[in-house]
Protein backbone atom coordinates (compact mmCIF):
# COMPACT_ATOMS: atom_id res chain seq x y z
CA UNK A 1 0.00 0.00 0.00
CA UNK A 2 1.48 3.35 -0.98
CA UNK A 3 1.14 6.52 1.04
CA UNK A 4 -0.34 8.40 -1.94
CA UNK A 5 -3.48 6.32 -1.41
CA UNK A 6 -3.92 8.00 1.95
CA UNK A 7 -6.98 10.09 1.14
CA UNK A 8 -8.82 7.03 -0.11
CA UNK A 9 -7.78 5.08 2.98
CA UNK A 10 -9.05 7.84 5.26
CA UNK A 11 -12.57 7.28 4.03
CA UNK A 12 -12.05 3.53 3.75
CA UNK A 13 -11.16 3.31 7.43
CA UNK A 14 -14.72 4.32 8.11
CA UNK A 15 -16.12 1.85 5.62
CA UNK A 16 -14.37 -1.26 6.85
CA UNK A 17 -15.91 -1.10 10.29
CA UNK A 18 -19.30 -0.21 8.95
CA UNK A 19 -19.31 -3.25 6.70
CA UNK A 20 -18.31 -6.11 8.98
CA UNK A 21 -20.61 -8.67 10.48
CA UNK A 22 -24.34 -8.25 10.55
CA UNK A 23 -26.08 -4.98 10.06
CA UNK A 24 -26.97 -3.22 13.31
CA UNK A 25 -28.41 -5.20 16.22
CA UNK A 26 -32.13 -4.58 16.07
CA UNK A 27 -33.33 -5.91 19.41
CA UNK A 28 -36.27 -4.76 21.48
CA UNK A 29 -35.24 -2.88 24.61
CA UNK A 30 -37.10 -5.27 26.92
CA UNK A 31 -35.27 -8.25 25.45
CA UNK A 32 -31.92 -6.51 25.77
CA UNK A 33 -32.44 -5.67 29.42
CA UNK A 34 -33.68 -9.18 30.15
CA UNK A 35 -30.66 -10.82 28.55
CA UNK A 36 -28.05 -8.40 29.89
CA UNK A 37 -25.24 -10.27 31.63
CA UNK A 38 -25.48 -9.78 35.40
CA UNK A 39 -22.21 -11.52 36.19
CA UNK A 40 -18.87 -11.15 34.52
CA UNK A 41 -18.58 -13.88 31.88
CA UNK A 42 -15.83 -16.47 32.03
CA UNK A 43 -12.73 -15.37 30.10
CA UNK A 44 -11.35 -18.55 28.55
CA UNK A 45 -8.96 -18.34 25.62
CA UNK A 46 -9.71 -22.01 24.90
CA UNK A 47 -13.19 -20.76 24.00
CA UNK A 48 -12.42 -17.49 22.15
CA UNK A 49 -16.10 -16.59 21.89
CA UNK A 50 -16.02 -16.06 25.66
CA UNK A 51 -13.30 -13.44 25.19
CA UNK A 52 -15.63 -11.44 22.91
CA UNK A 53 -18.38 -11.74 25.53
CA UNK A 54 -15.94 -10.50 28.17
CA UNK A 55 -15.05 -7.53 25.96
CA UNK A 56 -18.73 -6.58 25.73
CA UNK A 57 -19.12 -6.87 29.49
CA UNK A 58 -15.98 -4.82 30.18
CA UNK A 59 -17.31 -1.99 28.04
CA UNK A 60 -20.42 -1.72 30.18
CA UNK A 61 -22.82 -3.97 28.29
CA UNK A 62 -25.02 -3.42 25.25
CA UNK A 63 -28.17 -3.26 27.38
CA UNK A 64 -26.61 -0.57 29.56
CA UNK A 65 -25.76 1.49 26.49
CA UNK A 66 -29.25 0.95 25.06
CA UNK A 67 -30.82 2.15 28.29
CA UNK A 68 -29.02 5.48 27.88
CA UNK A 69 -31.21 6.13 24.81
CA UNK A 70 -28.92 8.52 22.95
CA UNK A 71 -25.53 10.23 22.91
CA UNK A 72 -23.92 13.49 21.82
CA UNK A 73 -20.21 14.20 21.50
CA UNK A 74 -17.66 16.31 19.62
CA UNK A 75 -15.77 14.28 17.01
CA UNK A 76 -12.33 15.47 15.87
CA UNK A 77 -10.97 13.55 12.87
CA UNK A 78 -7.38 14.61 12.15
CA UNK A 79 -5.23 13.69 9.17
CA UNK A 80 -1.70 14.23 10.47
CA UNK A 81 -0.08 13.85 7.05
CA UNK A 82 -1.52 17.14 5.79
CA UNK A 83 -2.84 18.55 9.10
CA UNK A 84 -6.45 18.61 7.94
CA UNK A 85 -9.57 18.08 10.04
CA UNK A 86 -13.20 17.04 10.00
CA UNK A 87 -14.84 18.32 13.20
CA UNK A 88 -18.47 17.54 13.96
CA UNK A 89 -21.09 17.41 16.68
CA UNK A 90 -22.38 13.83 16.59
CA UNK A 91 -25.76 12.63 17.87
CA UNK A 92 -27.13 9.06 17.79
CA UNK A 93 -30.36 7.45 19.00
CA UNK A 94 -29.67 3.81 19.84
CA UNK A 95 -33.06 2.15 19.22
CA UNK A 96 -33.55 3.62 15.73
CA UNK A 97 -29.86 4.15 14.88
CA UNK A 98 -30.79 7.65 13.78
CA UNK A 99 -27.60 9.67 13.34
CA UNK A 100 -26.80 13.38 13.09
CA UNK A 101 -23.52 15.11 12.29
CA UNK A 102 -23.01 18.88 12.16
CA UNK A 103 -19.62 19.77 10.66
CA UNK A 104 -18.04 23.10 11.48
CA UNK A 105 -14.84 22.02 9.74
CA UNK A 106 -14.76 19.56 6.84
CA UNK A 107 -11.42 19.27 5.07
CA UNK A 108 -11.10 15.50 4.55
CA UNK A 109 -14.17 13.34 3.90
CA UNK A 110 -17.06 15.81 3.99
CA UNK A 111 -17.37 18.14 0.98
CA UNK A 112 -13.87 19.66 1.42
CA UNK A 113 -14.37 21.92 -1.60
CA UNK A 114 -17.43 23.61 -0.08
CA UNK A 115 -17.31 26.55 2.34
CA UNK A 116 -19.60 26.90 5.35
CA UNK A 117 -21.25 24.29 7.56
CA UNK A 118 -22.51 20.85 6.57
CA UNK A 119 -25.16 18.84 8.43
CA UNK A 120 -25.95 15.18 7.76
CA UNK A 121 -29.21 13.74 9.14
CA UNK A 122 -30.18 10.04 9.04
CA UNK A 123 -33.62 9.05 10.38
CA UNK A 124 -32.93 5.31 10.26
CA UNK A 125 -34.02 5.00 6.64
CA UNK A 126 -32.94 8.07 4.67
CA UNK A 127 -30.08 10.58 4.88
CA UNK A 128 -30.46 14.27 4.06
CA UNK A 129 -27.43 16.54 3.71
CA UNK A 130 -27.73 20.27 4.37
CA UNK A 131 -25.14 22.87 3.31
CA UNK A 132 -25.43 26.25 5.05
CA UNK A 133 -29.09 25.51 5.79
CA UNK A 134 -30.00 24.46 2.24
CA UNK A 135 -30.74 20.89 1.18
CA UNK A 136 -27.87 19.52 -0.88
CA UNK A 137 -28.53 18.22 -4.38
CA UNK A 138 -25.10 16.76 -5.14
CA UNK A 139 -25.60 12.99 -5.36
CA UNK A 140 -22.04 12.05 -4.44
CA UNK A 141 -22.11 14.20 -1.30
CA UNK A 142 -25.42 12.60 -0.33
CA UNK A 143 -23.96 9.11 -0.79
CA UNK A 144 -20.95 10.00 1.36
CA UNK A 145 -23.25 11.57 3.96
CA UNK A 146 -25.36 8.41 4.18
CA UNK A 147 -22.22 6.31 4.46
CA UNK A 148 -20.71 8.45 7.23
CA UNK A 149 -23.90 8.55 9.28
CA UNK A 150 -23.97 4.75 9.47
CA UNK A 151 -20.18 4.36 9.80
CA UNK A 152 -19.74 6.89 12.60
CA UNK A 153 -22.52 5.20 14.57
CA UNK A 154 -20.81 1.87 14.04
CA UNK A 155 -17.50 3.19 15.38
CA UNK A 156 -19.25 4.14 18.59
CA UNK A 157 -20.84 0.71 19.16
CA UNK A 158 -17.95 -1.33 17.72
CA UNK A 159 -17.17 -3.37 20.90
CA UNK A 160 -20.66 -4.86 20.71
CA UNK A 161 -20.57 -5.45 16.95
CA UNK A 162 -17.48 -7.68 16.91
CA UNK A 163 -19.57 -10.52 18.33
CA UNK A 164 -22.34 -10.31 15.72
CA UNK A 165 -23.97 -13.35 14.19
CA UNK A 166 -21.60 -15.17 11.86
CA UNK A 167 -18.45 -14.28 13.77
CA UNK A 168 -15.56 -16.74 13.40
CA UNK A 169 -13.03 -16.34 16.21
CA UNK A 170 -9.65 -18.04 16.64
CA UNK A 171 -7.18 -17.67 19.50
CA UNK A 172 -3.67 -16.85 18.25
CA UNK A 173 -1.74 -17.01 21.51
CA UNK A 174 -0.02 -14.30 23.54
CA UNK A 175 2.23 -11.43 22.49
CA UNK A 176 4.06 -8.76 24.45
CA UNK A 177 3.51 -5.18 23.41
CA UNK A 178 4.74 -2.06 25.21
CA UNK A 179 5.55 -4.07 28.33
CA UNK A 180 2.17 -5.82 28.49
CA UNK A 181 1.21 -9.35 27.52
CA UNK A 182 -1.88 -9.52 25.33
CA UNK A 183 -4.17 -12.30 24.16
CA UNK A 184 -4.48 -12.22 20.37
CA UNK A 185 -7.69 -13.13 18.56
CA UNK A 186 -8.38 -13.49 14.87
CA UNK A 187 -11.92 -12.35 14.09
CA UNK A 188 -13.65 -12.66 10.72
CA UNK A 189 -17.15 -13.45 9.47
CA UNK A 190 -18.94 -16.33 7.77
CA UNK A 191 -19.69 -15.36 4.14
CA UNK A 192 -22.83 -17.50 4.27
CA UNK A 193 -24.13 -15.12 6.95
CA UNK A 194 -22.76 -11.80 5.69
CA UNK A 195 -23.41 -12.49 2.02
CA UNK A 196 -19.94 -11.18 1.11
CA UNK A 197 -17.19 -13.16 -0.59
CA UNK A 198 -14.48 -11.16 1.17
CA UNK A 199 -15.02 -10.37 4.82
CA UNK A 200 -13.05 -8.10 7.10
CA UNK A 201 -10.32 -9.63 9.26
CA UNK A 202 -9.26 -8.34 12.66
CA UNK A 203 -6.32 -9.27 14.84
CA UNK A 204 -7.33 -8.10 18.32
CA UNK A 205 -4.87 -7.45 21.15
CA UNK A 206 -6.96 -7.98 24.27
CA UNK A 207 -5.65 -6.89 27.66
CA UNK A 208 -6.49 -9.91 29.88
CA UNK A 209 -6.68 -7.64 32.94
CA UNK A 210 -9.04 -4.95 31.61
CA UNK A 211 -10.68 -7.09 28.87
CA UNK A 212 -10.33 -4.10 26.54
CA UNK A 213 -8.84 -4.05 23.03
CA UNK A 214 -5.80 -1.79 23.21
CA UNK A 215 -4.73 -2.48 19.62
CA UNK A 216 -6.06 -4.22 16.56
CA UNK A 217 -4.95 -4.84 13.00
CA UNK A 218 -7.52 -5.00 10.24
CA UNK A 219 -7.87 -5.64 6.52
CA UNK A 220 -9.56 -3.54 3.85
CA UNK A 221 -10.86 -5.99 1.21
CA UNK A 222 -12.63 -3.47 -1.00
CA UNK A 223 -9.35 -1.53 -1.30
CA UNK A 224 -7.52 -4.79 -2.16
CA UNK A 225 -5.88 -4.90 1.28
CA UNK A 226 -6.71 -8.51 1.96
CA UNK A 227 -4.52 -8.98 5.03
CA UNK A 228 -4.96 -7.23 8.42
CA UNK A 229 -2.09 -4.73 8.16
CA UNK A 230 -3.66 -1.40 9.25
CA UNK A 231 -3.03 -0.69 12.94
CA UNK A 232 -5.50 0.93 15.32
CA UNK A 233 -4.50 1.89 18.88
CA UNK A 234 -7.32 2.74 21.30
CA UNK A 235 -7.35 4.71 24.55
CA UNK A 236 -10.43 4.61 26.79
CA UNK A 237 -12.34 6.67 29.31
CA UNK A 238 -15.20 5.62 31.56
CA UNK A 239 -18.21 7.75 30.65
CA UNK A 240 -21.27 6.99 32.77
CA UNK A 241 -20.41 3.29 33.00
CA UNK A 242 -19.39 2.84 29.37
CA UNK A 243 -15.73 2.44 28.39
CA UNK A 244 -15.50 4.70 25.34
CA UNK A 245 -12.53 4.80 22.96
CA UNK A 246 -12.00 8.54 23.22
CA UNK A 247 -8.71 8.47 21.29
CA UNK A 248 -8.13 6.28 18.23
CA UNK A 249 -4.79 6.36 16.44
CA UNK A 250 -4.30 4.71 13.05
CA UNK A 251 -1.05 3.68 11.37
CA UNK A 252 -0.99 2.93 7.64
CA UNK A 253 1.65 0.63 6.17
CA UNK A 254 3.97 1.75 3.40
CA UNK A 255 6.98 0.34 1.57
CA UNK A 256 9.06 1.69 4.48
CA UNK A 257 6.93 0.08 7.17
CA UNK A 258 4.96 2.07 9.75
CA UNK A 259 5.72 5.63 10.82
CA UNK A 260 6.36 6.40 14.48
CA UNK A 261 3.45 8.85 14.53
CA UNK A 262 -0.13 7.94 13.56
CA UNK A 263 -1.48 8.91 10.15
CA UNK A 264 -4.96 9.51 11.54
CA UNK A 265 -6.10 10.49 15.03
CA UNK A 266 -9.74 10.56 16.09
CA UNK A 267 -10.81 12.03 19.42
CA UNK A 268 -14.20 12.09 21.14
CA UNK A 269 -14.89 14.79 23.75
CA UNK A 270 -17.87 16.22 25.66
CA UNK A 271 -19.69 12.86 25.59
CA UNK A 272 -23.21 13.08 27.04
CA UNK A 273 -25.87 10.37 27.23
CA UNK A 274 -29.64 10.61 27.78
CA UNK A 275 -30.13 13.94 26.04
CA UNK A 276 -33.77 13.20 25.25
CA UNK A 277 -33.32 13.37 21.49
CA UNK A 278 -36.08 12.21 19.17
CA UNK A 279 -35.74 11.39 15.49
CA UNK A 280 -37.71 14.57 14.80
CA UNK A 281 -35.10 16.55 16.74
CA UNK A 282 -32.29 15.15 14.62
CA UNK A 283 -34.14 15.85 11.39
CA UNK A 284 -35.46 19.29 12.37
CA UNK A 285 -32.82 21.19 10.40
CA UNK A 286 -34.06 19.58 7.17
CA UNK A 287 -37.54 21.06 7.45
Amino acid sequence: MKTQNFKFIALALLFVLASCGEKAKKIEEKEMVATEMKKEPVYDTNKPETVLAAIEYAHGGWGNLWSKNDVQYTYNYHSTNDNKYDISTERYIFDSEASYGHYTKHEINVMPEVEGEVTQCFDGKETIVMVNGTKNSDQQANVVGDFLRKANYFWFVMPYKLNDKGTITTYLGKEELNGKTYDKLNVTYDPAITGKEQNDIYILYVNPETKLIDRFYFSLPFMSVEEPVIIADYEYKDVDGQMIATKRSYYLPSENGYSENPNLVQTLTDIKFNNGFTVADLMAVTE
